[in-house]
């Protein structure tokens, strides 16, 4: 270790240079990363969700849609608006009567459909058309049109992290040494994130969710590293000049930093493990960021410090992290009342946490910051209710099954309506699949009834319906979809010629059949929208989800249901396997790291056992506060909570093993808890503001839930650790200590005469002569040539010689 170290600190200004291009490199290449704001597409492709949207995505037109809502106003100035909103380019139509769906109490709502889909840019142009036109009333939009949650997140991060770079530089000017600390350590941070965000391309896409709370988590996160190398390194400067202080903080942090993030990694790694796939992208987009924080402090940090030593040594500030050796006492006091309570509270938080109102979806969680587009659908949804859409895809080709399924549906209260190609009003009440004979289709058309005749003769010679046309050609049924573009084809050919105000219709009415097919027909798909009046996610809902398969598994054994309600009941579905594999996995990840680290069975269980209990602790508050959490908060924070939160518990435990070796157990857990406070609260802090700013200052819901819950986790680990652990520590002592094991490194036996070069720790006795370097004791008779390190005068380190002759212990 000390010579990478050694080569890394010589070779500090190819490691500027590298860092250098690879910033610049990361400002170009962050621009390729491809964001995606749909959590949708992450679900498991085995879900009927994700089957379903992806059918539709290759078979059918999603038109954009949009409800406006108007306030203020009468009845007859929304009829004026109606009118202008149809004469806006770009949409496609807009429904409004006087029914109470669109009108109440001086309010009128507009269900306005474009002629795009929603990432089509002539479709935002008709959207800012839409607000021109509305601009003098009082006016609330909820569409998915614009709603970039990508673009609305990067701002609002950019405002946390300004805010939380003013916490953490607070704090670090109160737990710091040296003012000149805080540049070192910020500019390794900036160089980590930086070229963390630049290499998330090498990912293809990531989520909105992991592009936005990385940078901040990563601050959070791995801050810990570089302090733990800057302390090292003032430590050692104290007794040795700055280039070999590096040296040796770097040769002895590297273990000790790598250690303490495979704790962090390990719960980061288990996330990667959820079926649903935003566990995987959160969990590598972080993990990435770990390694980049780690490299940063392992390559960048040393010649940082090189570069700023001067400036660390004049600017020594006096220590402002209070003695807390009082805490200790009282706590040593009550070491047989606080373990019994903490055990019982465990019990009660685990009941609490197990009844935790989940939620999967947007409809049902709030956020204390509220964009725009939320309060249009909140104002919205209280005045109109709230809009469900549900889409059942049945193989196409069967008018009449299909029919017979959209009036099942309609049955139900609640379903609002049901709407397929079989059932969408054509002309004169006629549907466009209801089956006509030439006599019906040319009463409908105005036409001559031979006219009539020959139309439908040849279009059953064209389908080879040669009996039909021959022997029963007046009782020849055929769709009124179908017929109506076989006429306007042969119009087009010039077989058939009609009236002006006949093809007027007949252009019209192909328009809407066009219309209506591409939304409702597909190449072997039919789709059929059902609009419901209740709620998008829970039991009631789930339950009538079963209610509609079997309505339509009465007519069709291959289908799909399609919608948020359904996306949310997979979602439901899957949380309750990545809950378990979560919580097991970040466990066992976590307690294999600290049975290898403290080389004891109990002491890992008595660490997971205080940060598990935080675990429920947190999620005990969404039940009492009678709030909905959703669910992707619960499976993140849990994760990061056991995989970093532990290394608060980490520090205390590590210092109190080695202090008790020198002195009674009571007196190493009050050294131990006052020698960890100022490492666990910086860095405590740090993750607990940049959770809360993330909770308080995100208007997306999912963002904000996630910041809230690691906000408060955080904190009530610190709370543990601080208050419960060190009676456990004292009460489990023999525990520990009986639960010890020791894993014996290989050991080389050998002796050897003449020349022998020697790397390594010599236990034995040596005869003859030596030249090497020697940083231990030797117990006998020595008479050699020491050389030690004289004063810097000229910018070298000049060796100052002398002979000693002594007997006896010599160091």
């Amino acid at each position: 270790m000390r010579g990478i170290a050694a080569w890394i600190v010589d070779k500090r200004n190819l490691f500027f240079l590298f860092y250098g291009a690879m910033m610049i490199f990361s400002i170009f290449s962050s621009g390729w990363v491809k964001v995606n704001d749909d959590l949708t597409d992450y679900l498991s492709e085995e879900t009927e969700t994700r089957r379903g949207l992806d059918l539709m995505e290759e078979e059918f037109t999603t038109f954009a849609t949009a409800r406006v809502m108007v306030n203020h106003i009468t009845y007859a100035t929304a009829e004026e608006l109606f009118e202008d909103l149809e004469k806006i380019d770009g949409i496609s139509s807009v429904a409004f009567d006087e029914s109470k769906e669109h009108y109440q109490g001086a309010t009128a709502l507009y269900e306005v459909t474009f002629d795009g889909e929603v990432d089509d840019d002539p479709v935002l142009v008709t959207l800012e058309q839409i607000k021109a036109e509305l601009e003098p009333y009082d006016v609330y939009i909820s569409t998915e049109v614009g709603n970039d949650r990508s673009d609305m997140l990067a701002e609002e991060m950019k405002m946390i992290l300004g805010i939380a770079a003013v916490i953490i530089v607070s704090v670090l000017l109160l737990t710091s040494r040296t003012y000149l600390e805080i540049p070192v350590l910020l500019l390794t941070f900036i160089a980590a994130a930086v070229v963390n965000m630049g290499t998330n391309f090498l990912f293809g896409e990531i989520s909105f969710i992991s592009n936005s709370v990385t940078v901040v988590l990563q601050l959070a996160l791995a801050i810990d590293y570089a302090i733990i190398l800057c302390h090292r390194y003032s430590e050692e400067r104290e007794r040795m000049e700055a280039r070999e202080a590096v040296i040796t903080a770097l040769s002895k942090s590297i273990p000790e930093i790598s250690a303490s993030s495979l704790t962090t990694i390990s719960g980061l790694a288990a996330l990667m493990f959820m079926q649903f796939g935003i566990g995987f992208d959160l969990g590598r987009v972080l993990i990435k960021a770990i390694f980049c924080s780690l490299l940063s402090v392992f390559t960048l940090m040393p010649g940082l410090l090189m570069l700023f030593r001067k400036g660390i040594d004049r600017t020594h500030h006096r220590n402002f992290v209070p003695n807390i050796s009082g805490l200790g006492n009282v706590l040593i006091r009550m070491q047989y009342i606080v373990p019994p309570i903490f055990l019982l509270g465990l019990v009660v938080a685990f009941h609490l946490s197990s009844l935790c109102p989940y939620a999967y979806g947007y409809t049902e969680i709030t956020s204390f910051q509220k964009s725009e587009q939320t309060i249009a659908d909140h104002r919205i949804n209280d005045i109109f209710g709230r809009q469900n859409t549900l889409a059942v895809l049945v193989p196409k080709g069967d008018y009449d099954k299909e029919r017979a399924l959209l009036a099942d549906l309609e049955k139900h209260t609640e379903v609002n309506s049901a709407l397929g190609i079989a059932n969408a009003e054509a002309m004169d009440d006629y549907m466009l699949a209801d089956a006509l004979t030439p006599r019906n289709f040319a009463e409908m058309m105005d036409l001559d009834v031979e006219m009539a005749n020959l139309l439908y003769a040849a279009y059953g010679v064209k389908n080879e319906a040669y009996g039909q046309v021959i022997g029963n050609l007046d009782q020849y049924e055929v769709p009124l979809i179908d017929m109506l573009l076989f006429l306007h084809e042969e119009a087009d050919e010039g077989y058939i010629e009609l009236d002006d105000e006949m093809q007027r219709d007949l252009d019209d009415a192909y328009a809407e059949i066009i219309d209506a097919q591409e939304q409702l027909q597909g190449e072997t798909y039919s789709r059929l929208v059902v609009d419901l009046n209740i709620s998008e996610e829970g039991q009631e809902t789930f339950d009538f989800l079963n209610v509609l398969r079997e309505d339509v598994e009465r007519y069709y054994d291959d289908y799909l249901l399609v919608g948020n309600s359904t996306s949310d009941y997979d979602l439901s579905i899957s949380f309750s396997r990545d809950n378990v594999m979560i919580s097991v996995l970040s466990i066992v990840f976590v307690i294999l790291v600290l049975l290898f680290t403290f080389q004891s069975v109990g002491l890992p269980i008595l660490l997971i056992l205080v940060i598990q209990g935080s675990v429920w602790i947190n999620f005990s508050f969404p039940y009492l506060m009678q709030s909905n959490l959703f669910f992707l908060s619960y499976l993140v924070v849990s994760s990061i909570q056991m995989g970093a939160n532990i290394d608060y518990a980490i520090v205390i435990s590590s210092r109190y093993m080695d202090l008790k070796k020198q002195m009674p157990p009571s007196q190493a857990i009050v050294q131990a808890l006052n020698q960890a406070f100022p490492t666990i609260i910086t860095s405590g802090s740090m993750l607990a503001s940049a959770g809360l700013l993330i909770g308080f200052l995100s208007s997306d819901p999912t963002v904000a839930s996630i910041g809230i819950c690691l906000g408060r986790g955080t904190l009530i680990s610190i709370f543990l650790v601080m208050m419960v652990l060190p009676e456990i520590l004292l009460i489990g002592d023999n525990v520990i200590a009986r639960t010890m094991f020791a894993i014996k490194p290989p050991e080389w036996n050998k002796e050897m005469e003449g020349a022998v070069r020697v790397n390594g720790h010599i236990h034995g006795y040596v005869s003859g002569t030596i030249d090497a370097k020697v940083d231990g004791v030797i117990h006998g008779e020595v008479r050699a040539m020491v050389r030690t390190e004289g004063k810097e005068a000229t910018g070298k380190e000049e060796p100052l010689e002398e002979t000693k002759e002594k007997e006896g212990k010599v160091e």
